[in-house]
C-alpha cells in the first residue's frame, strides 16, 4: 500500500522502517522541508518530501506530529478524499500541549483532533514507547508478543490500521470506537504498560476515566525530574504500578 507519513520523530520513523520492510512505499514528511530528513528518510527505507506531497496519491496517512500540531494538519488534509484512512498516533499533554477545556471537561483527545482535524481518525500506536516499539516486536503466534490498541469508529478503516499494528510486531487490539479511545490515553492501565493480548483487554475494561488525566500528570512530573537517571524498564513499571 502507499502509506504519507507526517512527523519523523521517533514513532514516526520508526513506523516508516518497519512498514516499509513490508513492502508498503512509504512517503515521509516532517515541519522543516524533506532536506532536513533525507537521510532518515534513506536509511528508514522512506521518500522524504513535503507534507502536503505526503497526503497525496497514498492510501493510509499517519499522524505521528505533537497534539498541538493538528490544527496545522486540517489544511493539509483538506483535499485527501474520504477513503483515504487517517491514523494518529498522538497523546495529549498539557504541559506542552495547553490546557484545552473541552478535554479537560471530558472530551477523549482522539475525538478533539479528529473534528480539528475534520477527518475520521483512527487512534493507534499511541499506547506505546518509542522503544517498544523499534526493539519489542515479535512474529505473529510469538508467546510473548506485547498488544497495542487500536480505536476508530469506520470498521473499514478500524480494520486497516489493526493489520498495520500486527505488521509492525505486536498484537491488536480493537478497543472500540473513537469515543472509546479515552481507555488507551495517557494515565489509564492500557498506556504504555506492555501487556499481552489478554492483560490489555483487561486493562482497557479497568480504565477509570476521572482518574486517568490525574495519573497522567503525576507520572509526567515523576519522569521529568527522573531526567536521564529513567529507564525504559522503569517506565513501564511506574506506568503499571500507577495505573493499575
Amino acid at each position: 500500500m502507499k502509506i504519507g507519513i507526517i512527523g519523523a520523530g521517533n514513532i514516526g520513523a520508526t513506523l516508516a522502517h518497519k512498514l516499509s520492510v513490508q513492502g508498503h512505499e512509504v512517503k515521509l514528511a516532517n515541519s522543516r522541508g524533506p532536506e532536513t530528513i533525507g537521510e532518515l528518510a534513506r536509511r528508514v527505507g522512506a521518500l522524504a518530501v513535503e507534507r502536503k506531497e505526503a497526503v497525496r496519491d497514498v492510501d493510509i496517512i499517519i499522524l505521528s506530529t505533537p497534539f498541538d500540531k493538528h490544527a496545522q494538519l486540517a489544511e493539509i488534509l483538506r483535499d485527501v478524499p474520504e477513503s483515504v484512512v487517517v491514523i494518529d498516533t498522538s497523546n495529549y499533554y498539557p504541559f506542552r500541549d495547553g490546557d484545552i477545556e473541552e478535554i479537560h471537561e471530558g472530551k477523549p483527545e482522539s475525538v478533539y483532533a479528529s473534528e480539528i482535524v475534520k477527518r475520521p481518525l483512527v487512534k493507534a500506536w499511541n499506547a506505546v514507547l518509542a522503544e517498544t516499539l523499534q526493539e519489542k516486536g515479535l512474529a505473529a503466534g510469538s508467546p510473548s508478543r506485547i498488544a497495542i490498541p487500536v480505536a476508530g469508529d469506520s470498521p473499514v478503516a478500524k480494520s486497516v490500521a489493526l493489520e498495520l499494528v500486527s505488521q509492525t510486531g505486536f498484537d491488536a487490539v480493537d478497543a472500540g470506537t473513537l469515543s472509546e479511545s479515552w481507555r488507551q490515553q495517557p494515565g489509564t492501565p492500557a498506556y504504555c504498560t506492555e501487556l499481552k493480548t489478554g492483560e490489555l483487554e483487561a486493562a482497557l475494561k479497568a480504565a477509570d476515566k476521572t482518574r486517568a488525566p490525574l495519573n497522567r500528570d503525576a507520572l509526567i512530573r515523576e519522569f521529568m525530574s527522573a531526567g536521564e537517571q529513567l529507564t525504559h524498564d522503569a517506565i513501564v513499571k511506574r506506568n503499571r504500578a500507577v495505573t493499575a
